[in-house]
């Protein structure tokens, strides 16, 4: 075998790097920065689609408000995305 014959192979790998496994690895980079930021106050949305606000923050798992009195424990990994804090309407009357 000369390397005309393994120059398809490796493009493919090459491309197969650079298509798949590299985006997933940045995703997951964002993912793990986001979840590290997270702090009690923070509004969250899980992957199943729950808002909640956090309570607390563990090693393995946060406490997570989802009413008024109702607290569940959930993984890390199961945050979806952090909710930014929405600022009140400012009044224009002086």
């Amino acid at each position: 075998m000369d390397i005309v014959s393994l120059a398809p192979i490796l493009l493919l790998g090459v491309a197969f790097y650079f298509l798949l496994i590299r985006p997933q690895r940045n995703r997951q980079k964002k993912h793990a920065e986001m979840v590290s930021a997270v702090a009690p106050g923070s509004e969250v949305m899980t992957t199943a689609g729950i808002f909640g606000t956090v309570n607390a923050v563990g090693d393995e798992e946060l406490s997570l408000e989802i009413a008024p009195g109702t607290v569940i424990r959930i993984l890390p990994a199961a945050i979806s995305k952090v909710i930014p804090p929405t600022l009140p309407p400012m009044d224009d009357a002086e």
